[in-house]
């Protein structure tokens, strides 16, 4: 089973970047060069996700040679770490710079367990960072152009199908992530991720709709109702006086944007139990 993670990991990775690019092309070839221009700058937040992973290369003693910058450029970062030699087992650092879905299925394969779950760790995280910063507005804006403007369109609504599994398939791996990091607790069979795969998938789906089926009808209002319930979920993530950002700006800034995710799903960041912030959360939100 903890192979089996970052194998469909890659596998959807795979399948949602093909559906994007089959998207751009689609908008191209029509001559929709606003939707081919919007489609493509979806792309640019995912960098964010392809700069820290240099980042954490840099801080794991590896420079970054051309071909690392090559890989990430070509936001292809979490495909294949870039350190010209193969990683042994405990040399990964606490934030794992040079560790990829091809090193996790390679240490899978022949590496420890506590090599694996810190390569997974890593990858869990940029990979999470990376589809809620680019697979989400993808998704949105491929809704939405299914939904009011295409309703025919077989190409977008494919990419906004895939992006949807992906996007909740990161959160679940995530979850899976966080229950290996708890002491004394197993990788969760099969039909629990299957089930929390459902979960997220229904929750971010109707969300989404939710959010495109409103846009269509008040057109920009949406962002006023958006805006208050980001302000909404910002403030109540700094009551919660979370402390996994020290640095006061930096601490402002991480809620700020978690109440942003908070408008489409829930994440927990803080340790303990959770059943009364997830009630709080499903009480605001719907």
């Amino acid at each position: 089973m903890r192979g089996a993670v970052p194998r469909l990991s890659l596998t959807l990775l795979a399948a949602e970047s093909g559906a994007r690019l089959c998207a751009i092309i689609h908008y191209l070839v029509r001559g929709q060069l606003g939707w081919f221009g919007l489609t493509t700058a979806c792309l640019v937040p995912g960098y964010a996700a392809q700069l820290l992973s240099i980042l954490w290369f840099r801080a794991d003693g590896h420079t970054p040679g051309c071909w690392l910058l090559a890989l990430h450029l070509l936001q292809l970062g979490l495909w294949k770490r870039a350190a010209p030699d193969f990683p042994k087992p405990g040399c990964a650092s606490r934030h794992g710079g040079s560790c990829r879905y091809w090193d996790v299925l390679r240490a899978e394969a022949g590496g420890g367990a506590g090599e694996l779950l810190a390569q997974l760790g890593d990858v869990c995280v940029l990979r999470l960072l990376e589809a809620l910063l680019q697979t989400l507005p993808h998704l949105l804006l491929q809704a939405y152009v299914v939904v009011a403007v295409d309703p025919a369109g077989f190409i977008p609504g494919v990419s906004a199908g895939l992006s949807l599994l992906s996007l909740a398939w990161a959160l679940v791996s995530y979850s899976h992530l966080t229950c290996l990091l708890k002491p004394g607790h197993l990788s969760p069979p099969a039909a629990v991720l299957l089930c929390l795969l459902l979960w997220r998938t229904g929750m971010l789906g109707t969300r989404v709709l939710a959010l495109v089926l409103f846009a269509r009808l008040y057109s920009f209002w949406v962002f006023a109702v958006a805006g208050v319930h980001w302000l909404l979920m910002s403030f109540w993530l700094g009551a919660q006086q979370t402390d996994i950002v020290a640095q006061p700006c930096r601490w402002r800034l991480f809620n700020c944007l978690l109440g942003a995710v908070y408008i489409f799903c829930y994440i927990n960041v803080r340790p303990g139990p959770s059943k009364t912030r997830v009630a709080v959360f499903y009480a605001v939100s719907t």
